[in-house]
């Protein structure tokens, strides 16, 4: 849109990086549009909001400046927002290598590395397996949209509560260190949820808890969100556990049985039978557990894996582990189960029908072979038993149910004489 029909709030900057749209929202400075969508993305709307402290940013005022974005209003008035993807776009960045030079360097982790190019700009970055993934920019207008949907319709499934599949110590704590997603914690939530896990220890999670958007990643496993701790320290989080189990896929050099997610579970409800409180301790998501840390358990977790490539998720390690609890617990259900859908089984699901008799199949046999000798298919006459053999052997191989027979017999009739405009006319 052009400028002089942006709206009110929008302003359009011209900085040295270029056009920038910024917000206005009362007599203080203005705000770039994409500091608000980060941080009403990362953080939620509401704490986003109060981490902004913007004066005159509300909820009411917020939704154009997510218009304003989400419907990429910004190509029209020419501006780009450091840090989005259509700037690097813009300036025609198509590579890595385009990126590096364009700056006049980039500063790897704590300096010791340094990338030099032809530009005027100054970069940081943690390690340059992050600058492969952040170099290009990221998609501000989709995070836009997603806010912008939680704005006017609320947070997905935040109305269900739910409830604990075991009773209170039935379950092994699952216990996450130091994770750093907050995304990541709500995965876990709702894989704990899926298999029976109801205790969930977090030992002090990097951005804090409680946090909306484990939340919003749980999508639905609200009552494991509701319920689970938080602990200042690895000590604290074990302190009532009898028997710790730690997973790793690094070999350590300590003497502790290893074991596989089947064992541990087994081990874990031999000990839970005698009354003992049991936990699974999961590392942090960019270098699992520290040596240190797993010598305080009693056992080692190691999963069978690809040998070539053998890191998990965090969410993907509880995953397997929680199915193999739920397998041991003789209490899973293939699929859900409501007021209209009972328990099924593994094998052929017939629904309400019933396997056909032998009376119906003879029937069904009968009826075929006679219309296939009127039309002269068994030919030559002598092989006319093995072609007979071979077509009851193929249709038995399928295990009809009696509704099948009724159709496959309609079949034939239908072929044999037509049906409605198509009946043959002797």
């Amino acid at each position: 849109m052009p400028i002089s029909q942006a709206p009110r709030s929008i302003v359009i900057k011209d900085l040295p990086g270029g056009r920038e749209p910024h917000a206005q929202t009362g007599d203080g400075p203005s705000v770039p549009i994409a500091t608000i969508v980060h941080a009403c993305h990362e953080k939620t709307v509401d704490l986003g909001l109060a981490h902004l402290g913007l004066d005159g940013l509300t909820r009411e005022t917020l939704e154009p400046l997510l218009t304003y974005c989400a419907e990429l209003r910004c190509e029209a008035d020419a501006a780009t927002c450091p840090g989005c993807k259509r700037r690097t776009q813009a300036q025609g960045l198509e590579t890595l290598e385009d990126f590096i030079r364009d700056k006049a360097e980039i500063v790897v982790g704590d300096g010791r590395v340094r990338l030099k190019g032809h530009g005027t700009a100054i970069v940081h970055t943690p390690a340059l397996e992050a600058l492969e993934k952040t170099w290009s920019g990221e998609n501000y207008w989709f995070w836009a949209r997603r806010v912008l949907r939680k704005l006017r319709h609320g947070i997905r499934r935040a109305h269900i509560r739910g409830e604990a599949f075991a009773g209170a110590g039935e379950s092994p704590a699952i216990l996450l260190m130091e994770p750093q997603l907050p995304d990541n914690i709500g995965m876990v939530a709702r894989a704990c949820a899926n298999f029976g896990l109801d205790e969930l220890r977090l030992i002090n999670p990097r951005d804090g808890w409680p946090n909306e958007k484990a939340r919003i990643a749980a999508s639905g496993a609200n009552f494991i969100i509701d319920e689970a701790q938080a602990f200042p320290s690895l000590d604290a989080a074990i302190g009532d556990l009898n028997w710790l189990a730690a997973t790793t896929a690094r070999q350590r050099d300590l003497r502790k049985p290893v074991m596989t997610p089947l064992e541990v579970v087994a081990e874990m409800r031999m000990r839970m039978a005698r009354g003992e409180r049991c936990g699974v301790l999961f590392g942090r998501e960019r270098n699992g557990l520290e040596t240190d840390e797993v010598a305080k358990a009693d056992a080692i977790v190691m999963i069978p894996v690809n040998s070539r490539f053998a890191s998990l998720n965090l969410a993907q390690s509880v995953l397997i582990l929680g199915y193999e609890w739920m397998r041991a617990s003789g209490a899973a259900t293939l699929g859900r189960v409501t007021n209209y859908e009972t328990p099924v089984e593994a094998g052929l699901n017939i629904g309400h029908s019933r396997p056909a008799t032998k009376d119906e199949m003879q029937g069904f046999f009968t009826h075929l072979e006679e219309e296939l000798d009127r039309l002269g298919f068994f030919h030559p006459p002598h092989k006319r038993q093995t072609m007979v053999r071979n077509l009851r052997s193929l249709f038995m191989r399928i295990s009809a149910t009696e509704q099948e027979v009724r159709t496959l017999r309609g079949v034939v009739a239908a072929l044999a004489v037509g049906k409605g405009r198509g009946r043959k006319v002797p």
